[in-house]
Parts: structure tokens; sequence; C-alpha cells
């Protein structure tokens, strides 16, 4: 297949930066609500008479719904035009977030998130293909920037913002946020941005059986991944049939849309080897990153003792060297090929999990902010130039489609990434206390001395002799609990790290792409 040079048409007559700031207002705000919810769900549950197992399908609904509508923004922008249907997205996100706010019930709560997952997912995607339409070539690095400030830095401040929102507040107002944000949204949007020249609208052909495939498919994929461990996966009936149901949908669609004419998602880009690299890449990425941001929170809180708050102030440094980070990133990209800031990228990543890998008890706060910080240093190299990779041999034209696709690859690792972390952490704990347990037994000298030493201090306390013993073997199956599930912790980090070093020899498979310069796959 031959190259040829073909600098992307200028879609805007405005300033980039203006539009850039437009686009990313929503998206930034849809990217947030993935998480800030999270921590809200214990006054969600309580406020609504539910209970807390029963709450999560307030996130579930919202990512069931929010990875339907990701593949398929492509064709639905160029059915409806790119612009229509941003602003449809971004009026659906901000009326449904209303509603979740005025919500009575946990049911409605449910309802209104699928809708505003509806409504969020066209929002990524969209924001990013305007993005790489509105900067010349030599100058989207800095655009990628912009929009990683958003989709990377969202997800680790939002749990923070949401428990201190739902503590000086309500609840609630997690969601009304998201009402003046919309707004201003939607107006920038009506005054500066337009649809590219190259972009005509399709007739609306609805591909039924492709849209009900995916629908089915992505929709269990994510209920599995969400209620898996808490339903002991396979264990579960329901996990068995909605993994079942899950890939038979997946396989169909996959199938159905590689014989369309006119797909609905155009999985024929992953012919390119570049893009297919991306987005592979891309899944990584959100595998690590969504994976890391869920472990840490837990560490600090289940066994230091932090609280929801401190442990959020903990991730904020790290989010704020992202943002540092990012313009950076973008700028070595005109000087330098994508592929080895994302050499970089991986290898900081890895060093700073390997170091995570050596936490203790014992630490101290400032141990975790400075290597949170090395770790999310590495992810600021990852993010713009793998993105960068992903369109450098694209048509202008499939663009719609390609950030649909990069952006669900990146959702669904982020999903898969949660779900293999905190099932390697549960059944790692188990099987590191079974250890040690077994090294400790009533002949083992130094546990004798121990639990005698411990028994007449707490008979000094005031306890009998019985209770001293009884209160003695509690404490030291709690020490060992703790150590069991430090150690379960540790093996996870370990674990991501290996998988981002892994990742290095992959970057070899990639074609070259000089700096700064504008060539696609002619078709």
């Amino acid at each position: 297949m031959a190259t040829f040079a073909l600098p992307r048409e200028r879609t805007q007559d405005v300033n980039p930066w203006l539009i850039a700031i437009t686009v990313m207002l929503a998206t930034f705000m849809e990217v947030l609500d993935t998480s800030v919810a999270n921590v809200s769900l214990p006054h969600i549950a309580g406020s609504l008479s539910a209970g807390v197992d029963e709450s999560t399908w307030v996130l579930t609904s919202y990512l069931v719904s929010n990875a339907i509508v990701l593949p398929l923004t492509g064709w639905l922008s160029n059915v409806f035009g790119r612009k229509q249907f941003y602003m449809a997205c971004v009026a659906i996100f901000t009326v449904s977030s209303f509603f979740c706010g005025l919500a009575p019930s946990l049911p409605m709560l449910v309802f209104f998130r699928v809708i505003q997952g509806a409504g969020g997912g066209g929002l990524q995607p969209i924001s990013q293909a305007i993005l790489v339409d509105s900067f010349p070539r030599e100058k989207q690095g800095m655009a990628m920037a912009v929009y990683g400030m958003g989709v990377v830095v969202a997800p680790t401040i939002g749990p923070t913002l949401g428990g201190w929102i739902t503590d000086s507040f309500t609840w609630r107002w997690i969601f009304f946020i998201n009402i003046p944000v919309g707004i201003l949204s939607i107006l920038m949007t009506t005054m500066l941005i337009k649809n590219p020249p190259y972009m005509k609208k399709l007739r609306l052909r609805i591909d039924y059986v492709g849209i009900a495939f995916l629908s089915v498919g992505l929709g269990f994929l994510q209920v599995v991944l969400d209620k898996g461990q808490r339903d002991d996966w396979f264990g579960s009936h329901f996990i068995v049939w909605a993994s079942i149901i899950g890939a038979a949908g997946l396989v169909g669609a996959i199938i159905w849309e590689l014989l369309q004419k006119e797909p609905v998602v155009d999985l024929h880009l992953l012919k390119e080897r570049n893009f297919a690299v991306a987005v592979f890449t891309m899944y990584i990425l959100g595998f690590v990153l969504y994976g890391t941001t869920v472990l840490l929170p837990i560490l600090m809180q289940t066994l230091m003792g932090y609280s929801a708050m401190q442990s959020g102030l903990v991730l904020l440094p790290g989010g704020a060297i992202m943002i540092a980070i990012l313009p950076i990133v973008g700028f070595l990209l005109g000087k330098f090929e994508a592929r080895w800031l994302v050499v970089v990228g991986l290898t900081i990543t890895a060093s700073g999990l390997f170091m995570m890998s050596h936490f203790d008890l014992q630490m101290g706060m400032w141990t975790l902010v400075t290597v949170w910080i090395v770790s999310r240093a590495g992810v600021a190299f990852l993010f713009v130039p793998i993105n960068v990779i992903a369109f450098y041999f694209v048509a202008p034209k499939k663009t719609n489609d390609a950030t649909g696709l990069i952006n669900l690859a990146r959702n669904i690792g982020g999903s898969m990434g949660i779900s293999f972390v905190t099932t390697l952490l549960d059944r790692g704990a188990q099987k590191h206390q079974a250890i040690l347990s077994g090294h400790i037994t009533s002949l083992t000298p130094g546990f004798q001395n121990q639990m005698h030493a411990l028994a007449q201090r707490l008979i000094a306390a005031g306890s009998s002799p019985i209770e001293a013993l009884h209160q003695a073997e509690k404490m030291f199956y709690g020490v060992i609990q703790q150590q069991a599930m430090m150690l379960s912790f540790i093996d996870d980090f370990r674990v991501m790290a290996y998988i981002c070093l892994a990742m290095i020899p992959v970057m070899f498979i990639l074609k070259r792409a000089k700096p700064g310069k504008s060539r696609v796959m002619a078709h």
C-alpha cells in the first residue's frame, strides 16, 4: 500500500486553543463523572434506602451505556454531523445530570445514569477528533497534551473532589455541578466549532444487527467486569451466562462489521499497523492507569488508616505533575519520534511501580506521594505519543471512527485493569495468609514467646488470663491478615510493572514516523 504526503486541512477559522478549551470543558466533566461518584456510593445508598451492593449499579449502568456508544461515535457523527452530534451529547449529558441529582429512588437514578452514560459516550472521541482536525500536524502533540489533561488527570482528582462535595454538601451536587459546565460548553461550541469540509452527512442507514451485537457484547462485558469479583466470577451462574452472552455478542459484532460495506464501526482501520499497535498500547495504558489508581487508595484506607480525603490528597500531586509534564511531552513530539517517548514513559512507569513493590506498613505519607509522582510522570509520557502514533497514518475522513476505537480500547482496558487488580488482590491475600499461618504454630518458639509477652501485658491492663490469651490470638491473626494483604498489594504492583516492560518491544513493530511530518495511508 503506497503512502503520500497529505497535510490535514484546517477545519476552523478561530484560534485552535479556544477550540481546545471548548471541547475539553465537556470532556473533563464526563471523565470526572466516571470516578467522582465512587466515594459517594455509601451516601447514595443511605439516602435512597438501598444496599451498598445495589448502589454499585449507579456506576455499572453508566459504564455500560458509555461503552456501547463509544464505538458508534464515528458513524453517528457522519449521519448527523459532528458538531450537531457533539452538542446533542453535551445536552443529553447535562439534562440527565440534572435529573440524576433530583432522583427520588435508586431505580430512577440508575435510569438517568444510563442516559447520562449514553450522552457522555460520544464526548471523548468527538473532542479528540475535533482537536486532531483543528491543529496542524506539527502542533498535534500539544493538542493531544491538552486532551490528556482532561482524560488522564480527571480520574485522579475525581475521588477527592467527590469526597469533598459529598462531605461538604450532599451527594446530589456531584451531578448538579455538571449543569453550568454543560451550558457553557454548548454556548461555546455553537460559536466556535464547525464541521470539517471533508465531512459529508451519510444517508440514514441503520445497521440494526451490528448495533444489536455491539450493544449486547459490550454491555454484558462491562457487567461481567464490574460485578465479577463481587459475585465470585464463574462461581456465579449470572456471571457465567453474562460472559457467554457477551462473548457471543462481540464475536457476532466483529464478523458482521467486517462483512459490511458501510459498517457502524470500521474495524478495517486495524489493518493499519501503527493504528492497531496504538490501540493495543492504549488498552494497556488504561489497564495500568486505572488499575493502579484503584489500588493505592485501597492500600491507604484499609491498611494504613487514611481517610478517603487523605488518600485523595496523596494522589493529587501526581495529577499536578501530569498536568505540568503533558505540554513538555507535546513539545518533544515535534523533535523526537513518538515511539521513543513511549519507551521512556513505559520505563519510568515501570520504575515507579517497582518502587511501589517495596512498600511496607511503616512508610510515611511523603514516601507514598513521591513514588506516586514517579509513576504518574511516566504515564504523562505515554498518553500523548500513543495518540499521535494512532493518527499518523489515518486519513482525515476516518478520524471520527479512529477516535471511537482508541477511546473504547482505553475504557475497556481500564475496566479490565480494575477487575484484574482487585481479583489478584483478594486471591493473593488468601494465598499469603495461608503461607504465613503455616509458619506460625503452637510449637514455634518465637510465636510462643511473643504470645506470652503480649498476654502478660493484657493481664496487666486488666484482662483475665483466659481473656488475655484469646485477645492475643486475635491480635496476631489481625497482624497476619495485614501482612498477607500487604504482600498481595506488592504482587499487584510488581505485575503491573512487568506488563509495562513487556510493552517496550512492541514499539519496534511500528513503522517509522518522522516528527512534525504529515503522511497518511492512501486507500
